[in-house]
C-alpha cells in the first residue's frame, strides 16, 4: 500500500506544527509545552519506546483525543520533544560569555548536561523537524564564533567539531554506564585473564596490574571520573586555538 511521506502528511495536515496556532480559548487546558514536558518525563523514566499519545494524555489527566487538537501525530510529538530538549541546551543570554572560547565552552557544557539527562534524544534528533529552540541554538553557536576572522565554512566546521565531541562523549558515556551497570560476565573475565596471562599484551597487563579486580575498578574510576568531559573539551579547544594562531601567523 502506498505510504504518504512525512512531507505530504504535513502539507495535508496544515504544515509544520510551528506554523499553526495553538488551540485558542479563554482557559486552554494545556499547551504544547505541557505536552512536550510530559512526553519527556515518560521518555526519561521509561525509555523513548514508552512514549505514546495515550500515555502522555494519561499523565496530563486528559483525553487522548483532546491532545490531537494540539499535536496531530506522533511525528509532531517527537518534534516538540526534541525542541524542548534543545531549549535546555540554550545558554541564558546573561551567562553567554564574550569571546569565542568561553562561549563555545558554555554551549558545550549545557549541551552535555541536557543530553546526559535525556540520553534517548541523541537517537531521535533526526526524527523531529527543526524547531525554534534548535534555531536559537544555532544562532548562539554562530554568535560565539562571529568574532573569528575566518571564512564562514570554517566557523561552521568549528561549531561542528564541538558538537561531534559532545554527542560522541554522551553516547560513549551512556554505553559505558550501561556496561558498568551490567558488569562483565564471568566467562569474559575468564577470557580476559587468560589472554593477559599469555604475555601477549604487556601494556594492557601493566594497566591492569597484579590485582585484576582492582584494575577493573580503576577503569570505572577513569571513565566516570569528575572533570573528564571538561578536560577533553579543553584539549579540543587548545587544538582549535593553536590552529587559529598558526593560520593568523601564516597570513601575516
Amino acid at each position: 500500500m502506498y505510504e504518504m511521506s512525512s512531507e505530504s502528511k504535513e502539507q495535508e495536515e496544515g504544515g509544520l506544527v510551528w506554523l499553526r496556532q495553538e488551540p485558542q480559548s479563554r482557559r486552554p487546558s494545556h499547551t504544547r509545552a505541557d505536552i512536550a514536558r510530559a512526553a519527556l518525563a515518560i521518555a526519561d523514566e521509561e525509555g523513548f519506546e514508552a512514549v505514546s499519545m495515550r500515555r502522555v494524555a494519561r499523565r496530563l489527566e486528559a483525553g487522548t483525543m483532546t491532545l490531537y487538537h494540539y499535536v496531530r501525530s506522533k511525528d509532531e510529538l517527537i518534534t516538540l520533544m526534541v525542541d524542548e530538549v534543545m531549549g535546555e541546551v540554550l545558554v541564558p543570554e546573561a551567562k553567554l560569555a564574550s569571546g569565542w572560547r568561553p562561549a563555545l565552552t558554555a554551549i558545550a557544557q549545557r549541551s552535555w548536561e541536557a543530553f546526559s539527562r535525556h540520553r534517548w534524544a541523541l537517537d531521535r534528533l533526526g526524527d523531529g523537524r527543526p524547531g525554534p529552540n534548535g534555531l536559537r541554538h544555532f544562532e548562539q553557536s554562530l554568535t560565539a564564533v562571529a568574532e573569528l576572522e575566518v571564512p564562514t565554512a570554517e566557523k561552521f566546521e568549528l561549531i561542528s567539531l564541538i558538537d561531534d565531541y559532545v554527542f560522541g562523549f554522551c553516547l560513549r558515556e551512556a554505553q559505558e554506564r550501561e556496561e558498568h551497570r551490567r558488569g562483565w560476565p564471568p566467562e569474559f573475565r575468564e577470557f580476559l585473564q587468560h589472554e593477559l596471562d599469555s604475555g601477549a599484551y604487556p601494556e594492557v597487563q601493566s594497566f591492569f596490574g597484579a590485582d585484576f579486580d582492582a584494575g577493573v575498578e580503576r577503569i570505572g574510576e577513569l571513565l566516570f571520573g569528575k572533570g573528564r568531559f571538561e578536560r577533553g573539551l579543553e584539549r579540543l579547544l587548545d587544538g582549535i586555538e593553536l590552529g587559529l594562531e598558526r593560520r593568523a601567523a601564516g597570513d601575516r
